[in-house]
């Protein structure tokens, strides 16, 4: 196999579109017969996925791998930042949690240099079997207080010797200054990484900007590879927490109704993404007691923080609703989610919270003792009293007793999750939603000869939108030219 330079995409700041593009790249190299893989040497999110042998990564790697047509590989995200309160966070570190961290101890603590040799092993053992990677930053490369202590960006391209993009939103405005100031405050030696810009989120007509295409070249001094449209057509999951915030957050007539507990902090929010792309679904995020009346399904999703996020359940009445419509509609918890239905969540080991114990809704007739170790498990799975074979993925401290009876579904042949007998039930297993029996059978609360997409095959076609839409608007024959 030819080796060729690592591809690395990185941004004048945050979401700018670095997931999208990187997935898109990803996706054009596999079409074109390359064996392309992604990798991220650190990610901050609440999104993780489970890899096949145990392991955890961050979801936006997992769907590069899945564009890449790869099993997801703990390599690919070697260090992952899982933020539990406002200034500490999880870190993961190979797929395993090694403790938890202030983001001051993180940032500015010697350890730092230790997870960027890990990050470079990480890196290297990809490089061996794929070719090219496709590297993604994070945030910009240009925190001049923090970078000489980055493991992520400009350090990283230059350990993998890597072909370096920079991506600006052209949406938020101010382009010329963001892409101006971020190349100025460059060194020397990183801008001898640079080789072009590349301008996301145009809205209209782009040929309006040929002549600011002209001008930021002569500015910079490095060409302009593509001027991408806002895409609004294709779906692929995002895993920034500020997609989040543009979401929809009320209920619409006419659909199913399904409201997402927005919690404050909401881990794997991708679980519902299936259900966003449904037709017949409106799917939205709130904490708002009147947009919830609204909801036919109400989701208590996953949480870094169990404790806190069910305590202020209670404390901002939430919980008196959902404990008031229990019998008129159906509730669902995900993972931390399912555990607040419980009658309590135990602490013992100090895990989450100082609390040793903090009640439950008690809708659900299950306990809950937070763990030590943590599962990351991908399942194949039966859904209730159905035959055919599920999958998805478990990421959870904690241990959940289920009566005998009330199982949801079934693990080889072992009981998993809670079923009340009615229309509610709660679950540890991530990607649920991304199976059709699943969704049918949500649908048909509301519309009874409903047919769930499919959603695998609703992925691979927007994989696929997503290559076409960078062959056609992104110059790949400049970037192929400069890593061969």
């Amino acid at each position: 196999m030819n080796k060729m330079r690592p591809i690395m995409l990185v941004g004048t700041s945050s979401d700018v579109g670095k997931s999208w593009i990187t997935t898109g790249i990803c996706r054009w190299l596999k079409n074109k017969g390359f064996t392309p893989a992604p990798f991220k040497a650190q990610n901050m999110s609440l999104n993780s996925f489970a890899t096949f042998d145990g392991l955890e990564i961050g979801r936006a790697q997992a769907v590069q791998a899945e564009a890449c047509k790869l099993p997801v590989m703990v390599e690919m995200n070697p260090v992952l930042l899982k933020p539990s309160s406002v200034n500490k966070s999880q870190v993961v570190l190979h797929g395993k949690p090694i403790g938890d961290q202030t983001a001051r101890d993180y940032f500015l603590g010697e350890n730092k240099k230790h997870l960027f040799l890990e990050a470079q092993k990480a890196f290297h053992k990809l490089a061996l079997n794929y070719s090219p990677v496709v590297m993604e930053g994070a945030g910009s490369i240009s925190e001049l207080n923090l970078k000489h202590r980055d493991i992520v960006n400009m350090r990283m391209a230059k350990a993998a010797n890597a072909c370096v993009y920079l991506i600006a939103d052209i949406d938020k405005g101010g382009v010329f200054g963001s892409v101006y100031g971020t190349i100025a405050l460059l060194e020397d030696w990183e801008k001898e990484l640079l080789k072009g810009i590349i301008i996301n989120k145009f809205r209209g007509d782009a040929s309006l900007f040929i002549e600011g295409k002209k001008k930021l070249e002569e500015l910079t001094g490095y060409p302009v590879l593509g001027v991408l449209p806002y895409a609004k057509d294709i779906s692929i999951e995002e895993e920034d927490s500020v997609a989040l915030s543009q979401r929809s957050i009320s209920a619409k007539k006419g659909k199913l109704n399904v409201a997402v507990i927005k919690h404050y902090y909401m881990s794997n929010y991708t679980d519902f993404q299936a259900l966003e792309n449904e037709p017949l679904i409106q799917l939205y995020y709130t904490r708002d007691v009147e947009e919830l009346k609204k909801a036919d399904v109400i989701i208590l999703p996953g949480s870094k923080n169990t404790m806190h996020d069910l305590k202020q359940l209670k404390e901002e009445s939430i919980g008196d609703f959902i404990k008031e419509i229990y019998d008129t509609k159906c509730i669902i918890g995900i993972c931390g989610g399912y555990q607040m239905l419980g009658k309590s969540v135990l602490d013992p080991h100090g895990v989450e919270s100082d609390m040793d114990v903090e009640d439950g809704l008690g809708l659900f007739n299950i306990t809950t003792t937070l763990t030590k170790e943590k599962q990351t498990l991908q399942q194949e799975f039966t859904f209730k009293n159905t035959s055919e074979k599920c999958i998805g993925y478990e990421i959870h401290m904690g241990e959940t007793n289920i009566p005998k009876g009330f199982e949801l579904v079934k693990i080889n042949g072992k009981p998993e999750g809670y079923f009340d007998g009615k229309r509610s039930w709660g679950t540890y297993l991530h990607g649920i939603f991304d199976n059709k029996v699943v969704v049918n059978e949500l649908l048909k609360l509301k519309f009874t000869n409903a047919e769930a997409i499919d959603y695998k095959t609703f992925k691979e076609e927007q994989f696929d939108k997503l290559a076409d839409w960078v062959d056609e608007n992104l110059d790949m024959q400049k970037i192929m030219k400069d890593i061969c």
